[in-house]
């Protein structure tokens, strides 16, 4: 199979476009979002936010994985071992960006505000550590509902 053949049939697979389709929805609908809720409306951040930023409503990590269980047990079947596999992949991601990154991001903001405060009462140079920033339970409900959605509307198209 050439190059070109190759790439033309991963283009035509529904289980590739709806994960692919669930993550630039997520991604948009996480800029609108931003924009909505955002008090500093500015477009760069929002582009930031749509690109390459974590965190924030809906979870595009929950979108993508849920695209891809539920459209393998659509079109392989639920006891297939793809289906079986992008489940519990699936369940490890729901359970990382919600508990794991969320809890770390957390804990990295406490750590800052700690630095922050003792570098200005003793005078010292502090160095803050990246907030990773996690999803709340609704982000990632909201996130793996879409994916869902998106999985059954192109099985129905």
């Amino acid at each position: 199979m050439s190059a070109a053949a190759a790439i033309s049939s991963l283009f035509e697979n529904k289980i590739f476009l709806s994960t692919v389709s669930s993550l630039i929805v997520a991604q948009i609908l996480k800029m609108a979002f931003y924009l909505v809720m955002s008090k500093n409306k500015k477009k760069w951040d929002a582009v930031e936010t749509m690109i390459w930023r974590t965190g924030g409503m809906p979870s595009s990590h929950s979108a993508v994985v849920c695209a891809l269980a539920t459209a393998a047990g659509i079109y392989e079947g639920v006891s297939s071992t793809y289906f079986i596999i992008s489940l519990i992949f699936a369940m490890v991601v729901l359970r990382d960006s919600v508990g794991v990154r969320r809890a770390a991001g957390l804990q990295a903001r406490a750590i800052n505000n700690i630095g922050r405060q003792s570098a200005k009462q003793i005078g010292i140079d502090f160095h803050s550590v990246k907030e990773v920033q996690g999803h709340t339970p609704l982000e990632v409900f909201v996130g793996s509902f879409l994916g869902i959605l998106i999985a059954v509307i192109f099985y129905l198209v």
